[in-house]
């Protein structure tokens, strides 16, 4: 058994390179080794900044682990020897970094990291926010540059410590400027692309919001394990209670506008759902535009079970840490208050304690009830009324008829005697009816039935009188109770199937993932957590199977029966949650094999006719020329190897383009990237198809790529623009620099291609637009694309202006790209 303590994290979170994350890092592994912890530096990349490796004296350095690749040295993190080395803390730089493949047991450094902070080893890291997997298409919609390694957040949420290395964006483009960051040839480029103010401003906000949650979940763990329940005003939340009436809009705009008074104020909207009171009559039309109203403002929309509304809705609340509760006056009028007592809000207030409570009035507010009265279900005051009136009520009466003897014959009386047995049916139910109907039957009998003053029981009329009596009584009294029993129940079912539907609207909105339903069912029951276990629980927590060895577990109050049967159906799509995740991986192991199976179809098909074809010319020129029963001239002599000299060399061509298109797929291309300049590949590249016009290349700058392969790229798309150009027509071959990048157009007046087919146009074994199998394998523009964005390029197709196709080849300048540590995969994109 291992009993090692796991070592703690500790993340410095910036939000650009060059705010000084690895400096604060260096920093604090020095304030620690001179408090005398044994403190190693796995791997720290200083950038060539003098005062980042000026922190580095007096710390010991791992000796890093020298890597081959692609035909470049490289290095890595050698986490063998930080494991057998065994320091209390380890600095490693670079969270997200990619390894070298084959360099280590991990494919990236946070699983490194994991490693050692499994063995015991306290790891203290630096990471930029655009590495995040949560926000990386966010920062890239931004920065338009994409980022290609990122960290799951969850592994970062994990980190015992999270610390934000701020700076303003007009420091940090002071620091740029002075060179501290990039060196001085780059920095005007940096300046105005990725270092722009707007961009600064844009990446610092998500930087900070995103380590202001990760300190509210921080906040709201340590409230829940200490028992907090009063309210820390540590930000401003407005929750806003939704009936689905039509007052709903005018309050959710009122908390809206109570938010908004404060910087980082939240909205929070809430429906309850139960069996009386507010879920009952809520039109869902009402709350799904309200939702949508709430959400359309920047806030959040949940619905919780809860037997009362007044408490749910304050629970509520103060699990969410909310300052304000917003609600609606009441509907119903006057005399309804009076006779139904005070309602929800009254009732809100008096609980509320340190929770502000707006009542708001609105348009509905005394102009009646859309909705039952809160009095539906039968509470212990009205279980101890019915009982005493059953008993009362008779008495009262039989004083009353006393006075008027004389005046109401028996009928009249017996009829009077049953209206109140009704009566205390409606207050107490059918017990409290059985004791009313017991009591009346004796006073009537006493009273009223002759002889008077005594009972009668040997005259035969009064028995079946008094037996008929007390049967109506009892079965009326039954007859009410069942009503009101039903109309409870099928409230409590309208309530369940609201709540379902609600669920149901949130998984088609795309918040099925199995954290989402968790948390939504954590909070729909107000529970502490809710979490997925592989055993039973042995504690007395909620807890439902969901299949496959699993059970969903709630922790917090005890649920009631009825709460549970709404639980079930939320487990339900739990467990249909887990087994699509379960059969999402499955499928995405069998999608490689899948794929690879395409491909060897395709190949097979394509193969079977592209390179026989070129083979069969060949061997026929090349047998002719040995046979001895025919005589050539030197004519026929000199066409028939020329047959055989170009059937040979387009054999060649396609060998090399599937030997190509293998080993992109497979990811050992060698890349041998160095400063090119587009006259230096041209004149082989547009060697086969003279119908070339260029545009003026003096004024291009040199781009970073492999010339070899570049060479082919460009032989492609011209062979390509060529072949698909009507006839007079020459292909044109422009460039322009732009953004650090240039832009190289292969530009044919061809028939185009519709937009819907521009995805299958980079497939490979597509011949889009050809009208014979004579055009070759279709490989051409599949390798040309592998081939570019191996060398960090993008190739996008547009429409040509008056008709036609152009192929827009983009590749960085070399004087501005930086050669990566680590390489780039460029595999399986084709």
């Amino acid at each position: 058994m291992n009993d090692v303590r796991p070592g703690r994290l500790k993340v410095y979170l910036g939000a650009a390179p060059g705010v000084g994350k690895t400096y604060r890092m260096l920093d604090e592994g020095r304030r620690r080794a001179a408090r005398g912890a044994d403190v190693v530096v796995g791997f720290v990349e200083c950038h060539d900044r003098p005062r980042t490796e000026a922190m580095l004296d007096g710390l010991e350095s791992v000796e890093r682990l020298p890597c081959a690749y692609r035909g470049g040295e490289f290095t890595e993190m050698d986490l063998a020897a930080v494991l057998a080395r065994r320091p209390q803390v380890a600095l490693v730089d670079e969270f997200a970094h990619s390894n070298v493949p084959g360099a280590g047991r991990n494919a990236k450094r946070w699983q490194d990291i994991e490693t050692l902070l499994a063995a015991g080893i306290d790891v203290i890291t630096a990471l930029n926010i655009q590495h995040l997997e949560s926000l990386n298409d966010v920062v890239e919609k931004i920065t338009r540059v994409p980022q290609r390694e990122t960290v799951p957040d969850e592994v970062v949420r994990r980190a015992q410590q999270i610390e934000l290395v701020d700076i303003p964006p007009e420091g940090l483009r002071r620091r740029m400027a002075h060179g501290n960051i990039y060196a001085p040839e780059k920095v005007d480029a940096a300046l105005a692309n990725y270092f722009r103010p707007g961009n600064l401003t844009a990446l610092r906000q998500l930087a900070l919001l995103w380590v202001a949650d990760r300190v509210d979940e921080a906040l709201q763990s340590y409230r829940s394990e200490h028992g907090i329940g009063g309210v820390w005003e540590t930000r401003e939340r407005v929750v806003v209670a939704l009936t689905g009436g039509p007052e709903g809009d005018t309050l959710i705009r009122r908390a809206a506008r109570i938010a908004d008074r404060s910087a980082g104020g939240d909205l929070l909207a809430v429906h309850v759902t139960r069996s009386d009171g507010l879920a009952a009559g809520a039109s869902h039309a009402s709350l799904a535009r309200q939702r949508r109203l709430i959400e359309d403002l920047g806030g959040s929309y949940h619905s919780v079970v809860g037997d009362d509304v007044a408490t749910a809705l304050v629970e509520f609340a103060r699990a969410e840490n909310a300052t304000q509760l917003v609600l609606g006056t009441s509907r119903r009028g006057r005399i309804e208050r009076f006779v139904t007592g005070r309602g929800t809000g009254e009732t809100v207030v008096e609980l509320s304690a340190d929770i502000d409570v707006h009542m708001v009035t609105h348009e509905r507010a005394g102009r009646g009830t859309l909705l039952p009265s809160r009095r539906r279900t039968l509470p212990t005051a009205r279980l101890v009324a019915g009982p005493v009136a059953g008993l009362v009520l008779p008495v009262l009466l039989t004083l009353v008829l006393d006075r008027v003897r004389g005046t109401v014959n028996l009928t009249s009386e017996a009829l009077l005697f049953l209206l109140a047995v009704v009566g205390v049916a409606c207050i107490g139910g059918v017990a409290s009816a059985v004791v009313a109907s017991v009591t009346a039957s004796l006073l009537l009998n006493y009273w009223f039935i002759p002889p008077i003053g005594r009972f009668t029981l040997d005259d035969p009329n009064a028995l079946l009188a008094l037996a008929v009596f007390a049967v109506v009584a009892a079965t009326v009294a039954a007859v009410v109770d069942r009503s009101l029993r039903l109309s409870r129940r099928s409230a409590r079912a309208t309530a369940e199937a609201e709540t379902m539907s609600s669920l149901a609207g949130t998984i088609v909105r795309g918040g099925a993932t199995i954290p989402a339903l968790l948390e939504r069912t954590r909070e729909t029951f107000a529970m502490e957590s809710a979490e997925l276990v592989d055993e039973p629980p042995d504690s007395g927590d909620a807890s439902v199977p969901i299949g496959s060895g699993s059970w969903l577990v709630l922790r917090g109050r005890t649920l009631p029966s009825s709460e549970r049967r709404v639980l079930a159906a939320f487990a339900a799509h739990v467990g249909a949650a887990v087994e699509r995740a379960r059969l999402a991986e499955a499928a995405a192991e069998i999608e490689p094999v899948r794929a690879a199976d395409r491909m060897r179809t395709a190949l097979l098909r394509a193969v079977g006719h592209d390179l026989r074809t070129p083979l069969a010319a060949g061997w026929a020129a090349v047998s002719s020329l040995r046979s001895r029963d025919v005589e050539f001239s030197a004519e026929d002599r000199d066409e028939l190897l020329a047959t055989a000299d170009e059937s040979m060399a387009k054999l060649n061509r396609l060998v090399e383009n599937l030997l190509d298109l293998s080993r992109l797929q497979a990811g050992v291309l060698t890349l041998n990237l160095r400063a090119t300049a587009l006259e230096e590949v041209l004149p082989a590249a547009l060697a086969d198809t003279p119908e070339v016009e260029v545009g003026d290349l003096e004024e291009i700058p040199v781009v970073l790529a492999d010339p070899p392969l570049l060479e082919r790229v460009i032989a492609n798309l011209v062979g390509n623009a060529a072949r698909h150009s009507p006839a007079g027509r020459k292909v044109l071959l422009a460039a322009s620099a732009h953004a650090g990048r240039v832009e190289l157009r292969v530009v044919d007046r061809g028939p185009g291609l519709p937009t819907n087919d521009r995805d299958r146009l980079f497939e490979p074994f597509q011949r889009l637009g050809d009208t014979d199998n004579t055009a070759g394998l279709g490989l051409g523009l599949a390798l040309s694309r592998g081939l570019t964005e191996a060398m960090d390029g993008t190739l996008v197709p547009e429409d040509t202006p008056g008709g036609g196709l152009t192929m827009v080849l983009s590749l960085p300048f070399a004087e501005q790209a930086e050669l990566p540590r680590g390489p780039q995969s460029v595999g399986g994109g084709i």
